[in-house]
């Protein structure tokens, strides 16, 4: 089947935490991003060598350890600039006033592909989401199933609920999510499958979405995430 697609994503599971890292390849210019470098991130630069390809940027969803130890690594074989959201890198405290700090609704160029970065808060201030075409990279703002902690810091379960809600309300039903770790029984969803199956997208009410996440959810459902009907 041909790719229509001026992309393609792979996708890495790697380190203790069961982290998603993914290399995006511009298929034309043979140049890649990949997305929240961590853990073994020499087997992502191998990846990318043996497609042919030179990473050119870093893209993080949120600044948490597991999911930008490996930015130094990447840093070793390739000279890739790091882009995160402005609010973002003010909570972390690194990369403030560098060109490639940004706000939601900006586009990254990577070749001939465009990505679109949205600014997903709740996991932590700066989270960000990217989209590409169909795609939603989503960090730790949605899982498959599920969604990111709002008790560590940064976190706020409020917004979290408002983030959630907005995307659940923007993107197409046919939006293809790959979220920052494998806690589910696969790999992507659907937006749409989210809406159906994910307890987190159910509620319409903040003050019952808070107190599932953050009292209710971690006492009735473990990992492997599976689909929770909405009438539960």
């Amino acid at each position: 089947m041909s790719n229509d697609k001026p992309y393609r994503i792979h996708t890495m599971e790697l380190g203790p935490m069961e982290n998603f890292v993914y290399l995006i390849e511009d298929i034309v210019t043979r140049t890649a991003a990949v997305v929240d470098p961590a853990w073994e991130v020499s087997k992502v630069n191998a990846k990318a060598k043996s497609l042919g390809l030179k990473i050119t940027d870093i893209l993080l969803t949120h600044s948490h350890f597991d999911h930008i130890n490996g930015i130094g690594d990447v840093h070793k074989e390739f000279d890739a600039q790091v882009h995160l959201l402005k609010e973002e890198a003010k909570f972390w405290g690194e990369y403030q006033d560098t060109p490639t700090t940004h706000h939601g609704g900006d586009m990254i160029q990577l070749g001939k592909t465009e990505i679109s970065v949205l600014h997903t808060p709740g996991h932590t201030p700066g989270s960000a989401c990217y989209r590409l075409g169909d795609d939603l990279i989503t960090g730790d703002t949605l899982f498959v199933f599920g969604c990111g902690r709002c008790d560590l810091e940064g976190g706020d379960p409020h917004v979290m609920y408002q983030t959630l809600k907005k995307l659940g309300g923007s993107m197409p039903a046919h939006t293809c999510i790959h979220p920052g770790h494998n806690y589910s029984d696969r790999e992507t969803s659907r937006m749409q499958d989210e809406l159906d199956g994910n307890p987190f997208m159910h509620f319409d009410d903040e003050k019952d979405f808070v107190e599932y996440r953050m009292v209710k959810h971690d006492k009735i459902r473990n990992a492997p995430y599976l689909p929770v009907p909405r009438k539960s």
